[in-house]
């Protein structure tokens, strides 16, 4: 191994925010370390306030409105059963509702709506040739603004594969319900599903051979970890201490993912699982997205991208929620309630859930200090759906999350409700003036959202 490998790489571009990356280097291993203020290696740059990250995290079908909105505005609102989960991080987070996407009144049910989460504009309806999302969707003109400046432009995330195909019932590729990230109104970005994928594209794939082509990359680096601890601060050892075990702990639940199961009954699978089920990737819906969210936190916490997309699952998705209690049937099929007393309670528990795991990754964030602050309050991470109510698909009201921000002023622990038909690219709006981006609008937007 070589002795001096941990190193500093300078940004020749411009220096938004921390310019060095920081690695732990092995034999054709290398691992992105965090900000670690008392390192010598970052001498010259220890004033410098961390990047601003990025992310927006999609869960479809809509939601039980009823269950959703507070009623009340301001800081004083009541949560709701669906936001519950949110009691810890309260005052991290704004909840939003009110927010519309005009240009999805038109159109299916769910294409047209899921495909321009992100950009807000028109989808072109169509069976597959000359498709269209309206526009360049929000992050990858973050993604465009941060070029250069870290080693993953952006990172896209799922736990189900592409659909393709027509849905004949409405006259739209299925293409448009499992994108929600595109480069251009043609060209959707691809996302990943196999946890291990997207570890090696963090951490660089291994260039080692034979049996020891599998092992862990913590374990590659691990020499070079001891001597760069000697040289830190009691609280950066502590911090890289913890980093490092978030890392193994992912390793692990990847190797877990990756064996072969010994078990002789299997639970039933629908076609979308059984399609996903490659090596590495969890069998176990639970895992799956945990093991994503946590990739994504440590994609952040190593500044090895600034900008992440994630769906939940695809558009449509008839995903079984049975594992929660009092659940039982699809989500998609348990969206279209009907007004059906059983199915609204089973739908708005399929809700509660989503929250709960976006309440996880944002009080993992918010626990890793960054600076002055934590990772939360250099990053935005927004969290929602496509329409409002699954039964009615509306477009508007749409219910909407935003956690983190406190680097760029945004003003947390509130319900904001827009009046009239607010769009929701005014949020988007105000994100990309945030991470400097400075356009007169975007997508149908027509101000900046007070935030």
């Amino acid at each position: 191994m070589n002795r001096n490998a941990f190193s500093a790489t300078t940004s020749s571009k411009r220096t938004q925010g921390v310019n060095r990356r920081l690695f732990l280097r092995g034999t054709g291993a290398a691992l992105g370390l965090p900000f670690l203020a008392s390192s010598k290696w970052l001498r010259g740059s220890e004033t410098a306030t961390p990047p601003l990250r990025n992310a927006f995290i999609y869960f479809p079908n809509g939601v039980w409105e009823k269950a959703w909105v507070p009623e009340k505005t301001g800081s004083d609102y009541q949560l709701t059963p669906s936001l519950e989960p949110i009691e810890a991080i309260r005052n991290k987070v704004l909840v939003l509702t009110g927010l519309d996407k005009k240009h999805s009144h038109g159109g299916d049910g769910h294409y047209a709506k899921t495909a321009n989460f992100l950009t807000g504009m028109p989808v072109a309806k169509t069976t597959g040739k000359n498709i269209s999302s309206g526009g360049v969707s929000v992050d990858q003109l973050i993604a465009q603004h941060n070029s250069g400046l870290t080693p993953i432009p952006s990172l896209e995330l799922g736990t189900e594969p592409v659909i393709s195909g027509i849905d004949s019932n409405v006259g739209y590729t299925r293409l448009y319900g499992s994108h929600i990230s595109w480069q251009s109104p043609s060209r959707p970005v691809a996302k990943e599903i196999n946890p291990r994928v997207v570890y090696e594209r963090l951490f660089g794939q291994k260039q080692a051979k034979g049996a020891l082509a599998n092992s862990n990359l913590l374990d590659y680096v691990l020499e070079d970890a001891r001597r760069v601890r000697k040289t830190l601060g009691r609280d950066d050892q502590f911090k890289m201490d913890e980093y490092l075990d978030s890392v193994r702990s992912v390793e692990r639940r990847i190797e877990y993912a990756m064996r072969e199961d010994p078990r002789q009954w299997q639970p039933t699978l629908d076609a979308a699982q059984i399609a996903a089920r490659r090596p590495g990737a969890p069998a176990e819906f639970r895992e799956h997205i945990d093991v994503m969210l946590d990739l994504m936190v440590l994609a952040f916490q190593t500044d090895s991208t600034r900008v992440c997309s994630m769906m939940f699952a695809n558009d449509v998705s008839g995903r079984n929620f049975s594992f929660l209690d009092g659940v039982k049937g699809g989500h998609h099929e348990l969206s279209h309630h009907e007004n059906n007393e059983k199915k609204i309670d089973q739908y708005q528990r399929i809700n509660r859930w989503h929250v709960e795991q976006f309440t996880k990754m944002i009080q993992k964030m918010d626990a890793i200090q960054e600076g002055e602050g934590t990772l939360l309050d250099h990053s935005m991470i927004m969290f929602g759906s496509s329409f409002s109510d699954g039964n009615r698909h509306d477009p508007d009201n749409l219910p909407i999350l935003l956690a983190g921000g406190g680097s760029t002023g945004i003003q947390s622990g509130r319900h904001l409700a827009a009046e009239g038909q607010v769009p929701l690219c005014n949020l988007y709006l105000s994100m990309l003036r945030r991470n400097g981006i400075e356009l007169e609008s975007f997508g149908d937007s027509n101000a900046e959202l007070s935030i």
